[in-house]
């Protein structure tokens, strides 16, 4: 689970998604601004245009419903298993501590691993791809006899299980884990630190495949396999004319030059690049740096933009008042090998930046390239994308000759959407370029941000330091942009500068391959962001959990999408609308617009993924408000595209019981949802969520990742404190048998197939 995604740290005046779409209410001819593919309101009667301005595409969305979703919903579930339609067969590829060489032993699931975690798969599986090998070792857009699996590891929220009796620092004397909370600054055991760094990252395995393509498990030992963690060394690259300036503020103890840093952190979602390699989204990275008592940090720069981004007790003043965090800069009983402690230590205790790691948190926030097919390849930071809790990076249609655009979310409430367009044009013979094609793609180009306007239009703000509302920007105090490099470290402050729109938590995005456009998991909102007074024809729900389980606002999300301006990578317009809601099925009709039912009902999207084979739009959640009924899940949905709807009045009159002035309450939305267009295809585990997919070049093999099961279990220094709310996968819930050592929960990576030997989904 995302570490501080449900926190606000832009305190920017910028307007908020609901604002701009109250606006857009005032004037009546505006008022089809909200549309939707899943039979919500409509945007603009536009007839489908080709995809990112390349030949045109069938519209999915124009086939029938019953030729695409051909299983039966799965009911809601609350059992510790994982439960998938009649028909399909799931299996364990690969859990938390299996191991990738046989140099470690087998995982205990007792925390008795004496090893530093490089040699194993890492924890909280999230985003994921497929990677084929053609005959030459270079990465086939096509299906052959080889391949590997690279897979993120976001957090280490659920590290207590590495070890014995839980984490034996920190949760003493009375005080309770939290990522929040106060440590004991007193010295950490060194070996469940270095479990607790290297968890994180991305494994890459190769698959095994049987004949006919189809995986079945993963090679021990092979030379693909790999592990990236926080304390791999990466490159710092960028564009050329201000590299020089940005590996100056990455400047650490460990590379005075700043042309390297060290690992990835809270991989989160991913992207997958047109040339075959794969980029490591760094999400919530900023909680695990850590800055002693009583520690200084003078630069105001600096601090500002920690504020900024959350950097740990670091974002309250120049004095840090507690340790807090993981407390991975204490161990002194092993060595501090590469200072692989102390970086995490990131108060200015040196003489300069180049003596100590008060820069150490520049370092993180990007998206990292990998070539998972070369071994010997150093990854490489992409600072040209900008820096922010990153949250995928899909790229658009590829069109040869033309420039590439990458979409990024920044997951936090109110933060914003990205979009980077290459320099360079697309060039097929890239195919298989590896890193090298990785400097020429993402290393020049310009740097976007989000503006959805009251119209129903958007427009695409590049972050240039030559706007002079950027370099005139005031609005953190001790801050001021001097040079573009600085745009590239601190991108949150120059997307405020510039009047971006605050979204609802935007997290995973994803390219619908029939037509190029473009959505976005906007995960959910509370009371204090959204109230009846600011619901609007696009967000036109503000509303109490009926139940109780999880407060007010719009706890339950909605997904939206749009359509860049002559689908061209370049546009600097775009159209956009909603495409579903979530929602208990048996809300009233001003909460549940998009009609949902017993069988597709579900709450806080998060995961979106797109099947090239089939074209489902696939809908994974990460959910705390829906809980009470239902485990978290996978649905799978008709893309419908941006233009279709009609009116609807939405009544938000009351909000837990007390009678408020609403406004204009006259919205649009289209025909009724069926359940043949949105079916519940999977539910997790106790506690889990659903997250990271992926498929086989046929359709026929899906993989899902179930990520943190019980979750809620908390350990805090004895083995009585892990009583545990899940006991999946070794409990065999749903698996076919038993995986693994029965007891603690594990994340882990499914293998989907179907009985008949079909295309899921169909």
């Amino acid at each position: 689970m995302p570490i501080n995604d449900d926190l606000n740290f832009n305190n920017s005046s910028n307007p908020h998604f609901q604002d701009v779409l109250k606006e857009a209410l005032k004037d009546p001819s505006r008022r089809n601004i909200l549309r939707g593919g899943l039979g919500l309101t409509a945007m603009f009667a536009l007839p489908m245009l080709p995809g990112c301005g390349g030949a045109s595409a069938p519209s999915l969305a124009e086939l029938p419903a019953s030729t695409l979703l051909g299983f039966n919903a799965v009911t809601k579930s609350i059992l510790d298993q994982v439960v998938v339609p009649a028909g399909y067969t799931v299996k364990v590829l690969h859990a938390t501590g299996d191991r990738l060489s046989s140099s470690v032993t087998q995982y205990s699931n007792l925390g008795l691993e004496t090893d530093d975690w490089t040699q194993r798969v890492g924890d909280h599986h999230d985003g994921m791809d497929i990677f084929y090998i053609d005959s030459n070792g270079r990465y086939s857009t096509k299906a052959t006899n080889k391949a590997v699996l690279a897979v993120n590891h976001e957090s280490s929220a659920d590290s207590h299980f590495l070890h014995p009796k839980g984490q034996t620092s920190g949760g003493v004397n009375g005080k309770k884990f939290s990522q929040f909370g106060e440590w004991d600054v007193k010295a950490r055991p060194g070996l469940e630190v270095l479990k607790e760094i290297n968890l994180h990252g991305i494994s890459v395995a190769e698959i095994t495949l049987d004949s006919a393509g189809k995986p079945t498990g993963y090679v021990l030992d092979s030379a693909l396999n790999r592990r990236i963690t926080p304390q791999t060394v990466a490159d710092v690259q960028g564009p050329a004319a201000h590299l020089s300036a940005i590996r100056a503020m990455f400047a650490t103890r460990f590379d005075t030059t700043g042309a390297t840093s060290r690992g990835t952190l809270n991989n989160c979602g991913h992207g997958i690049t047109p040339w075959g390699t794969y980029l490591g989204c760094e999400e919530n990275w900023a909680v695990y740096f850590n800055m002693p008592t009583g520690a200084t940090l003078p630069d105001a720069k600096i601090i500002a933009s920690r504020k900024r981004y959350g950097v740990s007790n670091a974002i309250l003043s120049s004095t840090a008042t507690a340790g807090t965090g993981q407390g991975w800069y204490t161990p002194t009983d092993l060595e501090d090998t590469d200072f692989r402690f102390t970086r995490w230590n990131v108060a200015a205790n040196g003489a300069s930046a180049a003596a100590d790691f008060r820069n150490e948190p520049h370092t993180f926030g990007y998206n990292l390239e990998l070539d998972p097919l070369n071994p010997t390849a150093r990854p490489a930071k992409r600072t040209a994308m900008g820096r922010f809790a990153h949250e995928a990076a899909v790229c658009g249609i590829p069109v040869v000759g033309k420039p590439l655009a990458f979409y990024m979310g920044c997951d936090s409430r109110n933060e914003y959407i990205y979009k980077f367009v290459t320099a360079a044009n697309w060039d097929a013979a890239d195919i298989g370029g590896g890193m090298a094609a990785g400097n020429k793609y993402l290393d020049e180009g310009k740097l976007y941000v989000a503006k959805f306007n009251s119209t129903g239009a958007g427009e695409w703000i590049e972050l240039s330091i030559s706007n002079p509302l950027i370099t005139s920007y005031a609005g953190a105090a001790g801050f001021t942009f001097t040079s573009q490099a600085e745009i590239y470290v601190h991108t949150r402050l120059a997307a405020d500068a510039v009047g971006a729109t605050k979204m609802d938590r935007p997290e995973w995005g994803a390219v619908n391959p029939a037509n190029g456009e473009i959505y976005f998991a906007l995960t959910n909102n509370s009371a204090a962001n959204r109230t009846p007074a600011t619901a609007d024809a696009a967000n036109p729900r503000s509303y109490a959990d009926a139940d109780g389980k999880k407060g007010s606002g719009n706890p339950n999300g909605h997904i939206i999408r749009f359509k860049e301006q002559d689908n061209m990578s370049t546009a600097l317009g775009f159209k956009w609308d909603i495409f579903v809601f979530g929602a208990e099925e048996d809300m009233p009709s001003n909460v549940n617009l998009s009609k949902l039912t017993a069988n597709n009902s579900f709450s806080s999207p998060d995961g979106l993924w797109f099947s090239k084979s089939t074209g489902i739009c696939w809908i994974q959640t990460d959910d705390g408000a829906f809980t009470d009924e239902t485990n978290c899940m996978l649905l799978a949905s008709v893309p419908g595209s941006v233009g279709d709807g009609g009116e609807f009045y939405v009544d938000n009159s009351l909000l837990s019981g007390t009678t408020t002035t609403t406004g204009v309450t006259k919205t649009f939305i289209g025909g009724v949802l069926g359940e043949s267009r949105l079916r519940r295809f999977l539910v997790a585990p106790k506690g889990a969520e659903v997250t990271g997919l992926t498929e086989t070049a046929d359709g026929k093999t899906m993989f899902v990742n179930i990520q943190h099961p019980g979750e809620n279990t908390r350990a805090y220094g004895t083995a009585a404190d892990l009583t545990l709310e899940s006991t999946w996968p070794g409990n065999g819930g749903g698996i076919g048998g038993a995986y693994g050592t029965a007891g603690r929960p594990r994340s882990a990576t499914l293998i989907i197939t179907k009985n008949d030997g079909g295309k899921i989904g169909l």
